[in-house]
């Protein structure tokens, strides 16, 4: 029997379990928090599930004095908060009837009937409060072996949801044995599907892109995408072969991995996915054509070090440590004339020309030009 030891069984946990188990009803940590843990992967949701309902639930948790918000109630799933930590729990459901978009669910009883209507066996694994754990598909030899496998049949599972498509490579960047290589049956049903995402919202599309370019080293997932086709679904245009470089350029540099920055480095078309604002203007700051030292000064040295570590893995070489200094230096530059000392000459648009026009002549200087040259 294979058993789980982390410190999060204790405490909280116990407590909220003791809540259910006490009242005659199972208490079963599933999903990322039983995964994570043994695979020694830090842990940051705690999800259960149980064969109360909801309804229940809420009135154990008040019974017990615990604060309880009806989360997705609808959904079966209700969150206890237990010494400041939240806990969700969710009743044990099965899939009634799917379109490739949503699920409609209804309670089931058993934990083999909840785990079926899961996606990938690695995340079918439960344990108890006392970390024992079960697996009722087999995903402990596949989650041991890095190995992300859709749970009985890839196509139908696929069918159910198209998202699962980029979860399977989302999944593999993060989880995945890059040396193993990716599961065949999975990419082989994932080609045969794409058409499917262009069912699913560009808001579902944007978030596991995202989380999948965040991983520590996405390469070898967005290689698979682009053989399958998927990524040319989501990004047409993307050259997935420079993530490679670019993430030996994040470590030279002492990077921390960044979607967005990775995004970039991509190229091709976004017009599948739907980024914040934020993340869209910092797109627009790296892809402006400025040169390094007018990015630094302007958007500050982060952006410009992105755009540095992003051209470096365009040309196959690391960031030179003279332009990393050459950043720094730019960024904490302070233009020598401000707007007051060309007025009342100037005024209006021909103000802020003039004031454009100086900008750039000193940057293009080196920063060397002094303000009596800028006002000569």
């Amino acid at each position: 029997m294979t058993r789980i030891r982390a410190d999060w069984l204790n405490g909280p946990a116990r407590h909220v379990c003791a809540m259910l188990l006490q009242a005659g009803h199972q208490a079963w940590f599933v999903g990322g928090c039983v995964r994570n843990a043994l695979i020694d992967v830090p842990v940051s949701d705690l999800d259960l599930c149980t064969d109360a309902q909801p309804s229940r639930v809420m009135a154990l948790a008040n019974d017990a004095g615990l604060k309880v918000i009806p989360t997705g109630y609808d959904h079966g799933t209700v969150t206890v908060i237990v010494q400041d930590t939240p806990f969700e729990i969710t009743t044990f459901r099965k899939d009634v009837a799917t379109d490739g978009r949503r699920a409609t669910v209804a309670f089931a009883e058993t934990m083999i009937e909840d785990a079926r209507r899961r996606d990938f066996t690695m995340n079918a694994l439960y344990c108890d409060v006392l970390g024992e754990v079960a697996d009722p598909l087999g995903g402990l030899p596949d989650l041991m072996a890095r190995r992300v496998r859709f749970i009985d049949d890839a196509d139908q599972r696929i069918k159910e949801d198209y998202l699962r498509i980029l979860r399977f490579f989302r999944f593999h960047a993060w989880y995945g044995d890059p040396e193993g290589g990716i599961d065949a049956e999975g990419l082989a049903a994932c080609a045969e599907n794409i058409d499917g995402l262009a069912r699913v919202s560009r808001e579902r599309v944007t978030s596991e892109m995202l989380k999948l370019l965040a991983a520590p080293d996405p390469g070898p997932a967005l290689a698979s995408m682009g053989a399958a086709g998927v990524l040319g679904q989501i990004l047409a245009g993307a050259a997935p072969q420079i993530i490679a470089t670019l993430v030996h350029v994040e470590e030279q540099a002492d990077l921390t991995p960044d979607p967005v920055r990775r995004l970039v480095a991509l190229g091709g078309l976004r017009d599948g996915l739907r980024l914040t604002n934020q993340q869209e203007r910092r797109i627009a700051d790296l892809l402006d054509g400025q040169t390094l030292a007018a990015c630094a000064f302007r958007h500050g040295a982060d952006i410009a070090t992105d755009r540095a570590a992003i051209e470096a893995a365009g040309l196959g070489r690391e960031i030179d440590p003279d332009t990393s200094e050459m950043i720094r230096f730019a960024a904490m530059q302070t233009l020598p004339i401000k707007a007051a000392d060309l007025m009342p000459k100037l005024q209006g648009a021909a103000l802020g020309a003039a004031l454009r026009k100086a900008e750039n002549d000193w940057i293009a200087s080196g920063f060397q030009l002094t303000r009596a040259d800028l006002l000569g």
